[in-house]
């Protein structure tokens, strides 16, 4: 299984297409979590030149400057992380790792028409997944055009549903890898 963070396409609070920024805390949180949970890659996706150079410095300084010295298992869940410029070469990419098989599934906070996390889980057992995240305000509309499978929306007690991207991939992991 892999996960894949995606800054564009991307909706903002208005609903606008934006690209949003990469940030050093997703970075570090998602790798460790996918780190724990077996995940074999995680593709950062932006377009945007300045922030594949940004993560490529915080890569390196983990896996070869001084933080690598200073804390080996930062740099070892860090390794997990390749930067993409679209969601389409992530598909791509961990096709060719994983094989034909492998497949996209998509999540959304305020999707209704998601599988089950049973029927994701019984997914996995056959198919390498891709896990598809997005940040801002969501993935943009037209990525659910896509085809791909969308997994059900985590949901709290109340009406209100805004995760930090981080938790929910770290919930979601949990839910599909963790032990029972």
């Amino acid at each position: 299984m892999a996960v894949a963070l995606v800054h564009y396409p991307i909706v903002d609070r208005r609903g606008d297409r934006v690209s949003t920024a990469v940030t050093n805390l997703d970075l570090h949180d998602i790798a460790r979590t996918s780190r724990t949970y077996g995940i074999k890659k995680f593709y950062v996706v932006t377009p945007v030149a300045e922030q594949q150079v940004l993560v490529e410095r915080i890569l390196g300084h983990w896996k070869e400057g001084f933080g690598s010295q200073y804390n080996p298992h930062r740099g070892e869940a860090l390794s997990l992380i390749e930067v993409v410029s679209t969601l389409d070469d992530a598909v791509r990419q961990w096709r060719e790792e994983a094989g034909e098989l492998a497949e996209a599934v998509l999540t959304g906070a305020s999707r209704s028409d998601g599988i089950s996390y049973p029927d994701c889980r019984e997914l996995a057992s056959r198919n390498p997944l891709l896990l598809v995240f997005g940040t801002g305000w969501g993935l943009a509309p037209e990525v659910f055009e896509s085809g791909w499978k969308v997994l059900e929306p985590i949901k709290g007690a109340g009406d209100y549903n805004h995760l930090p991207v981080r938790s929910a991939v770290a919930i979601i992991l949990d839910r599909l890898l963790g032990a029972t």
